[in-house]
Formats: C-alpha cells, sequence, structure tokens
C-alpha cells in the first residue's frame, strides 16, 4: 500500500518465487488474493516446521529494491546488466506469517485442515507476525 500496486505486484512474486523454493517436498499453490499454501504430503505438522520457517526467513531476509519506473532502462538487457550497480538504491523488506495444521480426528477433511491453518495464521498475525504458529 504504501509503494504502489506494481510494487506490490513484485512482491507477491518475491513472495511466490521464495515459497516455490520450499525443500522437504512440499507443493506450492496460490490460495487466492495474497495467500498461498503449501502442501506436504504424507508428513506430520512437525517434519513440516523446518521447511516452512526456511521459507519464512528467506522471504524476511530478500531486501527488496524500490526502482524509479522513470529511470529504468526500457531495453531488458540492458536493465539486467544495470542490477546491483547502484549501493543507493532504496529496498523494503517483507514479512510473512505461517499458520500450520494437520489432518487428524477434528480436521478429517480438507476443508477442515484449511480451517484449521487459517485459524493458526491469524494467531501469527496477532503473535506480531513474521512467524508460524500451528
Amino acid at each position: 500500500d504504501t509503494h504502489g500496486h506494481d510494487v506490490g505486484d513484485d512482491v507477491l512474486k518475491i513472495v511466490a518465487a521464495n515459497i516455490a523454493e520450499v525443500s522437504g517436498g512440499g507443493i506450492p499453490y496460490r490460495y487466492g488474493g495474497e495467500e498461498f499454501a503449501i502442501v506436504f504430503t504424507g508428513k506430520k505438522l512437525k517434519q513440516c516446521v523446518p521447511h516452512l520457517e526456511a521459507v519464512r526467513e528467506a522471504v524476511a531476509d530478500y531486501p527488496i529494491i524500490l526502482r524509479d519506473k522513470k529511470s529504468r532502462p526500457r531495453n531488458a538487457k540492458k536493465g539486467a546488466g544495470n542490477r546491483g550497480q547502484s549501493g543507493r538504491q532504496k529496498t523494503v523488506s517483507v514479512t510473512i506469517s505461517i499458520g500450520v495444521a494437520e489432518r487428524g480426528d477434528s480436521t478429517d477433511s480438507a476443508d477442515g485442515v484449511l480451517k484449521a491453518a487459517d485459524k493458526a495464521l491469524y494467531s501469527a498475525k496477532e503473535a506480531g507476525r513474521n512467524c508460524l504458529r500451528y
């Protein structure tokens, strides 16, 4: 919101790229809007947590460079050659909150697992964000 719609789109792409790199057998999905889901088939919750924490940390550690669209080269090759050349560019960082749930007695359906994960997500947000809750 602070830096505009285009930056928001870039942030979503960066977050999605980091989520796509999840290890441990997780399969990432875009769940809607700015929400993503990672499914670990056949894994227990505790087995998934280290892989999810790695994604959370990767996103938080990724510096996002705010580029001035007016001064950007129109040629993609020239733009790629300019990357990393200016140490004076303004950077921002983003964080993600993660809610985790597993299939069990009270959450035996996919919908139940999603609802439990969503509840855990709100718990993570209430805990100050940039954390994981289950």
